[in-house]
């Protein structure tokens, strides 16, 4: 697929999306600097920011915690997620319009399903939490599938309940450019969702086809179509 910034192959109706989960459906991000800074201190490593986190967090653990903790990687994953299973439940908030947003595409006939490389059994416990479980074929999360995303394995895996091939009438759509990597490798649609358009230069290797500033933009859109 080859595309140049918001593009008109988005224009057709999807048969199916899917969604990437954290600050794309949910603001998470106070769960994951708090899990991450309780894992960096007790490893004697400096906490981030929330502007570092949103800049460095993308990759599911077991690709991303090596780089970080080298051979402590496992022994570190157990901070993070003892702490994060304390925490995350009580502090999800989705994000505004996501539920509607839902709704409205299921209504419509869309497949939706979600691609996350949070660990499988906290996203699927966030989603149930929400009620949310009712509008996906299926949560894939880290570990869920033989790799995590960006790898088209987890695209495969979100699509099989439904029997629609990958392809460019497959929507993929985050926040991040791992989520636009991953659309690019599986031949779906890159679908950008986030307050602001990318920044010059920032998304040139795997540009989004749309961006929406917000699920009701997303929503919205396809209402027309």
């Amino acid at each position: 697929m080859t595309l140049n910034g918001d593009s008109d192959q988005a224009n057709g109706k999807p048969r199916a999306i899917l969604f990437d989960w954290d600050n794309t459906l949910v603001d998470s991000w106070p769960t994951i600097i708090d899990a991450l800074n309780v894992t960096l201190e007790a490893y004697g490593k400096t906490p981030w920011t929330m502007d570092e986190a949103r800049a460095r967090v993308r990759k599911s653990m077991r690709d991303s915690f090596p780089e970080l903790f080298g051979d402590q990687w496992r022994q570190a994953g157990e901070v993070f997620y003892e702490r994060y299973a304390a925490i995350h439940v009580e502090r999800l908030q989705p994000l505004p319009g996501a539920e509607e947003m839902l709704k409205s595409l299921v209504d419509a006939g869309i497949h939706l399903s979600v691609v996350s490389n949070k660990k499988g059994d906290f996203l699927r416990q966030e989603s149930k939490h929400l009620g949310w479980d009712r509008y996906f074929g299926v949560l894939v999360g880290a570990l869920d599938a033989e790799k995590d995303k960006p790898a088209i394995e987890v695209v495969e895996l979100a699509l099989a309940p439904s029997g629609i091939e990958k392809g460019p009438d497959v929507w993929f759509a985050g926040d991040a450019d791992i989520d636009l990597e991953c659309a690019y490798k599986a031949g779906c649609m890159p679908i950008l969702i986030r307050e602001h358009p990318p920044g010059p230069g920032e998304l040139d290797s795997h540009p989004p086809a749309k961006h929406f500033p917000n699920c009701d933009a997303l929503c919205k859109y396809i209402d027309t179509m």
